[in-house]
């Protein structure tokens, strides 16, 4: 393509993936050696934690025409999630008896929303541009997503390590479109974090351990997603009544003042998992979490990691002696795993008693 037909057929990209609903694109090529130096350290220092698919395919990840061959640019796309609520979700942090659910699993699982729609939109491309090669992501094989957003003008990476937009925080989903087309590369945008610590200030688990570096063994997204065996007790009471991943960086940023609220139907809260009790949440079987968390992000932990996080969250509740009765009674229904968090549950529901 020419120089103007490149720059013509990059805007109608772009025009074309906002009347699909993405509320931003950009666009920006493959070249991602200033990203080398810090990943790699992050890595040596094993701050990725039992997340052993982020050591391997480490040049896929450097270099995304190893990925996908003949990859020369990469489409990226922003979607907001974030939901007008019943309760504000700083409340709800701060009613012990009441679970914490990150804001971006309360719906519709991502994945699928984004990867149907990247689909529709590079095939609406090929309409445009003839037949190309692709292939789309979203948090998904060895893609390096933040480093290509924040490249592609979509925003900058803050200093909890999420991809910051100045007119719109960082309550938002990213997904990508790795194709062979020549395209007109955005800038990136400057870093506007300034002096601001708020989000390595009220990390529960002083997790951020330096501006823009991540120790996810510490972090309660990690450990409530991502580990999966026992929850270390250095961090249990930290946890709070967090069930399931941790939104505290994102909820004190200053720039989420400026976020937008998503429209997206499949992003609504369900089964009242906005507001609802750490007990009602105990008290799912297997099967009720299977049928309450289908085409849910949080079907991927298992009823197992769910359970555990609960009885946590419990065990930090404010005293009530009808949560020590309840988990009691779920003793011998569980395995020496749950037992052992149910003991200590119980423990610390003990030594709050008055």
């Amino acid at each position: 393509m020419q120089p103007n037909q490149t720059s013509t057929i990059s805007l109608q990209i772009k025009k074309m993936g906002l009347e699909l609903g993405f509320q931003q694109v950009g666009i920006t090529d493959t070249q991602l050696d200033s990203e080398h130096k810090h990943y790699n350290e992050w890595i040596e220092r094993n701050y990725h934690g039992e997340m052993s698919y982020m050591e391997r395919n480490i040049d896929k990840r450097f270099y995304p025409d190893r990925l996908v061959p003949d990859t020369l640019s990469v489409i990226c796309v922003r979607l907001d999630y974030y939901k007008n609520e019943g309760s504000w979700p700083i409340d709800l942090l701060n009613q012990s008896d009441l679970a914490y659910v990150s804001r971006y699993a309360l719906g519709r699982d991502y994945h699928k929303l984004i990867r149907k729609r990247l689909q529709h939109f590079a095939s609406q491309i090929s309409e445009l541009v003839g037949d190309m090669g692709y292939r789309v992501f979203t948090d998904s094989a060895p893609v390096m997503e933040k480093a290509l957003a924040s490249k592609a003008g979509i925003g900058w990476q803050g200093k909890h390590s999420n991809i910051l937009n100045k007119d719109n925080g960082s309550w938002f989903f990213l997904g990508e479109i790795f194709t062979n087309l020549t395209l007109e590369n955005d800038s990136p945008v400057g870093n506007h974090c300034g002096s601001c610590t708020s989000c390595i200030d009220v990390c529960p688990t002083k997790a951020i351990v330096a501006p823009y570096v991540v120790d996810a063994r510490r972090c309660i997204s990690y450990l409530t997603i991502e580990h999966k065996s026992a929850i270390p007790i250095e961090f249990r009471e930290a946890i709070g009544n967090r069930i399931y991943g941790c939104d505290d960086c994102q909820l004190f940023c200053p720039w989420n003042r400026y976020a937008k609220l998503s429209t997206e139907d499949d992003f609504n809260p369900r089964h009242g998992l906005d507001n609802t009790s750490l007990l009602d949440c105990f008290s799912w079987t297997k099967g009720d979490f299977d049928t309450r968390t289908l085409g849910s992000a949080i079907r991927r932990i298992g009823y197992q990691s769910w359970v555990r996080n609960i009885v946590i969250a419990l065990g930090n509740a404010n005293y009530d002696p009808h949560i020590i009765a309840c988990l009691k009674s779920a003793y011998a229904k569980h395995n020496g795993f749950i037992q052992e968090h149910i003991d200590w549950a119980i423990n610390q529901q003990q030594s709050k008693q008055q």
